[in-house]
This record gives C-alpha cells, structure tokens and sequence, in this order.
C-alpha cells in the first residue's frame, strides 16, 4: 500500500509537554511530521494541533489511536478526506536592489497576492499564506533573485461546514 499525505486534527489540554509527548509518539512509529502546528482553539484551555504526515492509511490509523491514548489528547480525526480549508504562512527575505525590487514587489502582490512587510536597501520581506504548492512556487520564483530567509508555520487545517469532524461523532451518537 502506497504511503500518502495525511493531516491529523487533534484537540489537546493546552499544558506543557503535550507537543513532546505528540511528536515522541508518531517518531517512535516511524513516521515523518512534514508539518505540525499548534494554536489555541475556540475552547478555553484545548488547543488544535495539525500534524501532516506521509503514510498508509492503516499505519496513519494506527498512530491516531495511539495519540488519542496520551492522557492530555482529547480527540484526533484524520481530516484528509474531508473538505477542508488549509492554509500556510511564510515570510520570506529576498536580496534586492534598486533595480530588482519593483519586479520582487510586483511578483509578491500581484501574482501571488502577498504582503511586502519590510523592505530596506538590500531586501524585501514578504509574508504569503496559502497552500503548500502557493508558498513553494513563490519559494522557487524568488530563489533567482537570491534567498536570505524563509520561515514557515506549518499547515493548519479546518473542515468546511457548522459541524467539525472532531464533534460529528458526538452529535452522532446523540
């Protein structure tokens, strides 16, 4: 069975060592977190963890029963077949001059709609969010002019819809 590209939803306490306990459990299994990001969520005191890793889908199974038996996790869902919303936000240096920053500003704000955040005589920063292919192809554009830095939070995910799959179930049984 083929490994393919899998994102976890999981509601988690907002406590210290949560994160370590997470990623120590799908590294033991094998697996390699392509993303992970963490933010508070819409209830006080959980936060939403997005892990995006490559697997089967047994394998990938497997591992969410796991997380959801680490005591502070309250719930994960494999949100990869659900529509859903997903988004990504990098800011990026770029070398620049006086002769290659309208190009670098015209490229950033009107191809891929991003935001020039700071600009000095030497660089440009852009932040851009979007979708891994969005951020990667403005990557790839700018490496011509010269790339000093890039950071990147990761993918965080939502489903579409007034009831999310980490509470569908529930309403289910209800």
């Amino acid at each position: 069975m083929a490994a393919i590209k899998h994102t976890l939803s999981a509601l988690v306490e907002d406590k210290p060592g949560v994160l370590n306990r997470v990623s120590s459990l799908i590294l033991r299994r094998g697996f390699n977190i392509m993303s992970i990001a963490v933010g508070r969520s819409e209830i006080p005191g959980l936060s939403r963890m997005v892990i995006v890793v490559d697997g089967t889908n047994t394998a990938v199974d497997q591992v969410r029963k796991q997380l959801v038996k680490i005591v502070r996790v309250v719930k994960v869902t494999d949100i990869s077949d659900e529509s859903i919303v997903s988004r990504e936000l990098a800011l990026i240096k770029v070398k620049s001059t006086p002769e290659t920053q309208s190009e670098i500003i015209q490229i950033a704000t009107d191809v891929f709609r991003a935001h020039v955040v700071d600009i000095n005589p030497e660089s440009i920063m852009v932040e851009v969010s979007g979708d891994d292919d969005k951020v990667n192809s403005l990557i790839e554009l700018f490496r011509g002019f010269g790339i000093i830095e890039v950071a990147r939070t990761g993918l965080i995910a939502i489903t579409r819809g007034t009831l999310g799959p980490l509470w569908r179930q529930e309403s289910e049984q209800s």
